[in-house]
């Protein structure tokens, strides 16, 4: 299995504040990886520093072989932030055109129509403009653009903010189609329940250290518990 992002010794200081020490990782492409941790963990950081948001102390970070801050390098991925917020002026439909668009995606009516019910994504909401869009149907709608762009790696901050049950079920259950057709996902998330159903790797982050990485079977059996929630609050304490 090839890797799809390397993190090699990475640093991030914000003054005298360590966002990220030392951190080392892994994605295998193909695999599906939670990225674990409380407020301040440092889980944002590593994606802005991944996406050459923010400049390194120390480390290097490849994606699919190539060095983050070359263009090329970021091709093949798409990524959702955890505080989306959509054009106000343009409508949902057209929102979605666009980023077709810049994927170099086409969007038929049967495409847009298999995306929308993967995401309980009512059509005629796409007719609004985004402003009139509650939180959730923007977050939606944020999620469609990504499932359009066909990137071989989708990297998302806190996917499942604002959806509800039957939102993050469907999404789950798109995620899991996809999976077969060799896409990585990599995202940060507080519910841990999203990590136990979906994911091949859990990486958990505390105060800007990796202190587990592993299936999260293997981190209940390292912490002796079943419940993957317990495992996160003694690999923390």
């Amino acid at each position: 299995m090839n890797t799809a992002i390397n993190f090699n010794n990475v640093s991030k200081q914000y003054g005298h504040f360590t966002a990220l020490d030392q951190v080392s990782l892994e994605i295998k492409a193909g695999s599906y990886v939670g990225l674990v941790g409380a407020n301040g963990a440092g889980k944002t950081t590593l994606i802005k520093c991944l996406l050459d948001f923010c400049a390194l102390q120390t480390g290097k970070i490849e994606i699919f072989g190539e060095d983050h801050k070359t263009t090329s390098a970021r091709n093949r991925l798409v990524f959702l932030p955890e505080r989306f917020t959509p054009p106000h002026f343009v409508t949902g439909h057209d929102f979605l055109q666009h980023m077709a668009r810049l994927h170099r995606q086409t969007i038929d009516d049967g495409r847009l129509s298999a995306i929308t019910a993967a995401l309980d994504l009512d059509r005629s909401a796409l007719s609004k403009p985004v402003r009139a869009l509650s939180k959730g149907m923007a977050q939606k709608l944020g999620l469609a653009a990504v499932l359009i762009s066909d990137k071989d790696l989708l990297l998302l901050d806190e996917p499942m903010s604002g959806l509800d049950p039957k939102a993050r079920a469907l999404l789950k259950r798109y995620l899991f189609e996809l999976r077969q057709h060799g896409k990585t996902l990599f995202f940060s998330t507080h519910l841990l329940i999203d990590v136990e159903t979906l994911c091949d790797e859990i990486i958990i982050l505390h105060e800007g250290r990796v202190r587990f990485t592993g299936s999260p079977s293997a981190c209940c059996e390292q912490y002796q518990t079943t419940s993957l929630e317990q495992a996160y609050i003694s690999c923390i304490s």
